[in-house]
């Protein structure tokens, strides 16, 4: 089953869950500190939830979620082969799940991700920074800075502004 994401900053997580619970008349399937995640079967779509005081009404990334890692890796062969400039994340951690992913971005900026959960993880994770070697890379981050700095990651340093000037997104 394929279903589109929707990540969302919110300001107040607490408040943002409250509503979306009534919205979707169901509870998140995940619930961390500064991150939530419902899996709405009507209408099909992940909806996550990422507190980011300041920037809440915003759109962190835009995604679609599928049901393997043969599915992800044929998109990956698509996508290329259609010009467009792909970013791979291969079992990465992010957002409290093990994926396999792959990133593009639309005309506007818009970033979207095709992926698939391979496990569930208890840490909010890190990622590669796109567009650099693995012996260059450093870490870019989902979710909010206090998750990140918790982590070890780089959102709110020097690094991570570096990434989104460079047209990086905070969870890919």
């Amino acid at each position: 089953m394929s279903r589109i994401q929707l990540a969302l900053n919110v300001d107040d997580l607490d408040k943002a869950v409250q509503f979306y619970s009534t919205l979707f008349a169901t509870e998140p399937a995940k619930r961390k500190p500064g991150y939530a995640n419902f899996a709405i079967t009507e209408p099909p779509l992940k909806l996550v939830l990422l507190e980011n005081p300041g920037q809440g009404g915003s759109v962190n990334h835009l995604g679609v979620e599928v049901d393997s890692s043969e599915h992800v890796h044929g998109e990956i062969a698509r996508l290329s082969a259609a010009g467009l400039f792909t970013e791979e994340q291969i079992a990465t951690t992010c957002c409290f799940a093990t994926q396999d992913k792959v990133w593009v971005t639309a005309p506007d900026a818009e970033r979207w991700e095709v992926y698939t959960v391979l496990a569930d993880s208890e840490t909010f994770g890190t990622a590669p920074e796109p567009g650099l070697t693995d012996a260059a890379a450093t870490s870019a981050c989902c979710g909010t800075a206090e998750e990140a700095a918790a982590e070890g990651a780089c959102c709110g340093t020097e690094a991570k502004q570096k990434a989104v000037a460079s047209g990086a997104s905070c969870c890919g």
